[in-house]
């Protein structure tokens, strides 16, 4: 009879963030240990993944405080990013031509992460914006060419 999988969780609710800005990051650390998800989302560079850094580490606390579990070797068994009540009491009124107005809907988000002692089994295949850093490379390189062919220089 195998033994039951120890997970301990945590949770950050009422989040004043876009679910879409936070799942970018989210599926960035999905399934990664918990040493290696600390160091990408400290030098992410993307203002989602301070919240998340702050979530991790407390679901590692929880681990072991309240789980008895081995701090040093977690990983990431799930982490979900859900959408809070973003429709009905925060919205905000944007001015817009000959006396209109248009809503603007501030969206709040909850997010859930488990971290356990052992890894996924099986990796879900990686979602767009799964990799935050190569994202921020290829858009510097880019601009750079652009500003070359404005400026007439080789393509």
């Amino acid at each position: 009879m195998t033994q039951p999988i120890s997970q301990a969780a945590a949770h950050l609710r009422f989040m004043r963030m876009a679910p879409r800005k936070l799942r970018r990051v989210a599926n960035a650390i999905r399934g990664k240990s918990v040493r290696e998800a600390l160091v990408l989302l400290k030098f992410a560079g993307v203002y989602a993944a301070e919240p998340l850094e702050r979530l991790l580490r407390s679901a590692v606390a929880n681990a072991g405080a309240n789980h008895n579990m081995n701090t040093d070797d977690l990983y990431i068994r799930k982490i979900t990013v859900d959408g809070g009540p973003g429709g009905k009491f925060t919205k905000r009124l944007d001015p817009r031509a000959q006396g209109r107005a248009y809503f603007k809907r501030k969206r709040l988000s909850h997010v859930t992460i488990v971290v356990g002692e052992q890894p996924l089994k099986r990796m879900r295949r990686a979602g767009p914006g799964a990799s935050l850093a190569i994202a921020r490379q290829s858009r510097g390189a880019a601009g750079g060419r652009r500003k070359r062919a404005a400026a007439g220089v080789g393509a």
